[in-house]
């Protein structure tokens, strides 16, 4: 099973579009975890494909003690205008890290209904290797209105108790964040969170899906990648913050099956006080 339209789009074919004139949208949706210590903005700043703006998950977001939770309409609407993206556009997002936020700004504006959003396989690391260039001046965009034409957070987007809620009723609840994490062995790179994951969750590390490239696999490696995943049952996806998930969303999505993401991720569920169930091991 695949999906008819991919939300994929390659080096190549995005270069061959924007060379033929077709009107597309660029946006760098990098976000790097706390550990890394990366500032993406200011690396954005340094290169980025020419034309793009920055979308900033962590600015984007509504006002939580979560991290970069999913935005409002409104706060969506604003940022976006911002950059001089309208509903009509076109729209392709990328990260300087291969395949990691980006499909979670791709989830972002499906949950407002723009679906003309592709995610660039392999980001801006497979743009370079294919020999394209950047810039390091950015584009100062037209601000316009972007007018959001769904609201499908109750579709795409779950909480801590729907999450519960799929556990208890045995539906897929799949997890991105690496093995490590999953079992309990690594640390978080967050303050305050314990080791482990949800009792009946299963662990689908988002690196799994991906070639040595950091490209999506193909829909048969994927599937194979994503056998663990009952598609029978409606599908939750989770990992440290919600970002990584919207890529196991995306990688589901190839293979034509919509799932929705928990925002709040362990960041919620696997806070000392939170008080949910957490187990170690496999």
């Amino acid at each position: 099973m695949t999906n008819d339209r991919s939300a994929l789009i390659s080096a190549t074919d995005l270069n061959a579009r924007l060379q033929a004139g077709t009107p597309i949208r660029l946006v760098d949706a990098t976000f790097y975890l706390p550990n890394e210590n990366k500032d993406a903005r200011a690396l954005f700043e340094q290169a980025h494909i020419p034309g793009a703006q920055f979308f900033d998950i962590d600015a984007v977001s509504t006002p939580s003690d979560l991290p970069h939770t999913a935005p409002t309409p409104e706060i969506f609407a604003a940022a976006v205008g911002a950059m001089g993206i309208t509903a009509d556009d076109t729209v392709v997002v990328y990260d300087q890290k291969n395949m990691f936020s980006a499909p979670r700004g791709w989830w972002t504006f499906r949950l407002f209904g723009h679906e003309d959003v592709l995610v660039l396989n392999g980001g801006l690391p497979a743009w370079r290797a294919a020999g394209y260039g950047t810039a390091d001046a950015p584009t100062r965009p037209e601000p316009t209105v972007y007018e959001v034409r769904a609201d499908l957070r109750s579709e795409r987007l779950t909480d801590k108790d729907d999450v519960s809620a799929a556990l208890a009723a045995g539906h897929s609840v799949a997890d991105a964040r690496p093995g490590g994490r999953f079992t309990g062995t690594d640390k978080e790179p967050r303050a305050g969170m314990r080791s482990g994951h949800m009792p009946g969750a299963v662990s689908t590390p988002l690196s799994s899906l991906l070639d040595q490239n950091g490209q999506l696999l193909a829909p048969e490696k994927l599937a194979d990648a994503l056998a663990v995943v009952d598609t029978s049952t409606p599908v939750i996806t989770t990992c440290g913050s919600g970002v990584t998930a919207a890529g196991l969303s995306l990688g589901l999505y190839e293979l034509g099956v919509e799932s929705r993401v928990y925002d709040g991720s362990w960041s919620e569920w696997g806070r000392e006080a939170s008080g949910l169930p957490v187990v170690e091991g496999d």
